[in-house]
């Protein structure tokens, strides 16, 4: 697909997290683990978890294997960090033809349950997200700390390219199917085709942790047009192993510090942190105070909270005694 961008485009371009995308691209690796393998650890541990829990509607919309999501089921964030509150607020006021254009758009037959969303959205919405939150409950919350950690990670990333490469270069290394040429953005779809304008409306790039190894985007409908890109380093958001392999390395630095060492392959808070250890947080603090001051970890603010992360030092450290490895 050929995306005309104008000035204004570039200049509007900005990121956002979306805990509602997450909850809906993660039904597609429910429904097909096996074409997910970086989330299989993760398929295991909440699939017992939805036992009990009414998501049929929510199912109903993630088809498998079509590529087809209705646009209504995942709006534009409208901030940087909503919440699925927020989220799931701005889907219960979709205006009756969106929800029905989106219900129509899906192939093969429909459900009794998507009939009943078609001729009565009003209704249907409230319980399509009672549906969603109960969903999200059971798989999406008791990771979300840990997702949001690295999500915020990517805009970081993604905002200190755009500093000093400009909106050019983050386009350009943003994701192997998406690049900028002039004033055209190209985005390769498995489907998709054809060309479109944004027309100053700008562009919304949201990382995500379940979108699987293509990118997303949605730019004809409503609102901000949005382009949705893997995260990297997905698959450590569910390593077992909260200690360190290398004994070498526990015993240069002590097995307290080697372990924070070994959880800040993604970035994380002090509370995660003391949470995943098993310790306090003032001595969680003091830790991490010792490992920056030897330059083995830095810290970044993103919004009100400020997360670690190994600097490449501390890579090379953790690469040298083999305590990488998982």
């Amino acid at each position: 697909m050929l995306v005309g961008l104008a000035a204004r485009d570039l200049a509007m371009t900005r990121f956002a997290v979306s805990p509602l995308w997450e909850a809906v691209a993660s039904v597609r690796v429910v429904k097909r683990p096996q074409q997910f393998p970086e989330h299989l650890a993760w398929y295991e541990r909440v699939r017992p978890r939805l036992t009990g829990v009414d998501w049929r509607l929510f199912a109903d919309l993630v088809r498998m294997p079509t590529p087809v999501i209705p646009a209504f089921l995942c709006p534009p964030p409208a901030m940087s960090q909503p919440t699925l509150d927020v989220e799931l607020a701005t889907l219960v006021a979709t205006s009756a033809e969106a929800v029905r254009a989106g219900v129509e758009a899906l192939p093969g037959p429909r459900s009794s349950r998507l009939a009943a969303l078609h001729a009565d959205p009003a209704t249907e919405l409230p319980r399509l997200a009672t549906a969603i939150r109960g969903y999200a409950d059971a798989v999406i919350a008791p990771y979300w700390p840990r997702m949001r950690a690295l999500l915020e990670r990517e805009v970081l990333l993604g905002a200190q390219r755009m500093a000093t490469d400009g909106v050019h270069g983050l386009l350009n290394h943003l994701n192997q199917f998406v690049r900028l040429e002039a004033e055209t953005l190209t985005v390769e779809h498995v489907t998709l085709a054809g060309s479109v304008r944004l027309d100053g409306r700008g562009l919304l790039l949201v990382p995500s942790v379940f979108i699987g190894a293509r990118v997303w985007s949605n730019f004809d409908s409503p609102g901000q047009p949005v382009l949705r890109f893997p995260a990297r380093a997905v698959g450590t958001l569910w390593e077992r192993d909260p200690t360190p392999h290398g004994r070498g390395l526990a015993r240069v630095l002590g097995r307290t510090r080697a372990a924070l060492l070994h959880e800040l392959a993604v970035p994380t808070s002090t509370l995660e942190l003391a949470g995943r250890c098993g310790l306090a947080t003032g001595t969680v603090s003091q830790h991490l105070g010792a490992l920056r001051e030897a330059g083995l970890v830095g810290a970044h603010r993103v919004g009100r909270f400020v997360l670690y992360a190994r600097t490449t030092a501390a890579e090379a450290l953790i690469a040298a005694s083999g305590a990488g490895a998982t």
